[in-house]
């Protein structure tokens, strides 16, 4: 069984910068293609960013391009979100993600599963 567990949310002022974790267990890591969400509240889920298996593709969301960067362990079947510049938009639950629909690049949310709980990230300005 997959699971997903992100750590490293918090609050944070604008113009900071936090690292985010994703601790992946119950596959095969370094053959998953994972993927950044997040939910503000009252809004839909939305995409930030995927990683190729190998960690070197990457593609953003035009929101966060620049200031967000994924990276990823294979060792420590970890992926990672850094975030700097942070904003008060940038206020969400972010999620990780494993690419289930494989052969598509980036994805889209639907080509996506095993979601982990989330954790919070707020940007007080």
């Amino acid at each position: 069984q997959v699971q997903l567990v992100e750590s490293g949310g918090g609050l944070v002022q604008a113009g900071g910068s936090l690292r985010l974790s994703c601790a992946a267990s119950g596959l095969t890591f370094s053959d998953s293609v994972m993927g950044w969400f997040r939910q503000a509240p009252g809004n839909q889920r939305e995409f930030v960013g995927v990683i190729s298996r190998s960690g070197y593709n990457t593609y953003y969301a035009d929101s966060v391009k620049g200031r967000f960067t994924i990276s990823r362990d294979n060792a420590k079947n970890t992926v990672y979100l850094q975030m700097n510049s942070l904003k008060p938009e940038d206020t969400a639950v972010y999620y990780c993600a494993v690419q289930v629909v494989r052969g598509t690049w980036p994805g889209q949310e639907a080509d996506f599963g095993s979601w982990g709980l989330g954790t919070q990230v707020t940007v007080s300005s």
